[in-house]
């Protein structure tokens, strides 16, 4: 009597739809790997700063730089990798700042310090981030557009009540960009002189806030 002939690795997606285990192991393996290689990077950021080189991720990693490649394609790969991280921590601290039980105030106050939290306590990151210095040229899918517009959507969702929504959005573009734009000058400025995170939280969200009380009320 023949043995029937094994099934190959290749054959993960089978006629009757089960799913070959091994490949199903091997996807949660890179994934892992993945996810370590970027917890790596942000340490080796954290190190050297926003200027980190990829051996300089290689040697905190313990690995090579074929190995990264291998998980990421190329330094723009391994860039959008830790972007996403970066974004996702924003997003999720701006969104963890909305209370129901505050006052629309409040909540605007809270949605800046949020942003401006993670530059103070990340700012090698955050430059890294900004200045992309793992890139070489412009990005067609540039992710720092993608983290703006995310917190610029959840503000205007504050602004709903107040106005139409073409005009809470452009409210919450233009909040976005200057909570950015004094975030960049803010980490630029001599540590000893310049305002704390809270001062420069209150007067970003008097100015703003003042710009649409009138409306609200």
């Amino acid at each position: 009597m023949t043995s029937a002939t094994p099934a190959s690795d290749d054959d993960a997606g089978r006629a009757d739809g089960r799913v070959d285990g091994r490949a199903s192991r091997w996807d949660e393996h890179r994934r892992q790997r993945r996810v370590e290689l970027v917890d790596h990077t942000v340490r080796a950021i954290r190190r050297h700063g926003a200027g980190v080189g990829l051996d300089d991720v290689a040697a905190q990693a313990g690995t090579s730089k074929t190995v990264i490649y291998r998980h990421f394609d190329d330094r723009t790969g391994l860039y959008r990798a830790v972007a996403q991280r970066v974004e996702g921590q924003i997003v999720g601290r701006v969104r963890s700042s909305l209370d129901a039980d505050a006052s629309p105030r409040e909540v605007l106050e809270s949605v800046i310090d949020a942003y401006l939290r993670l530059v103070e306590r990340d700012p090698e990151l955050y430059r890294f981030v900004i200045r992309r210095p793992l890139v070489e040229g412009p990005l067609d899918d540039d992710p720092v557009p993608g983290i703006t517009s995310q917190v610029a959507a959840t503000i205007a969702g504050l602004l709903d009540d107040t106005t139409t929504p073409a005009i809470a959005h452009v409210w919450a573009v233009a909040l976005v960009g200057s909570v950015q734009a004094c975030a960049d000058d803010w980490l630029a400025a001599d540590p000893a002189a310049r305002m704390t995170r809270a001062e420069l939280t209150h007067q970003l969200a008097e100015l703003a806030w003042h710009g649409i009380a009138q409306t609200y009320r």
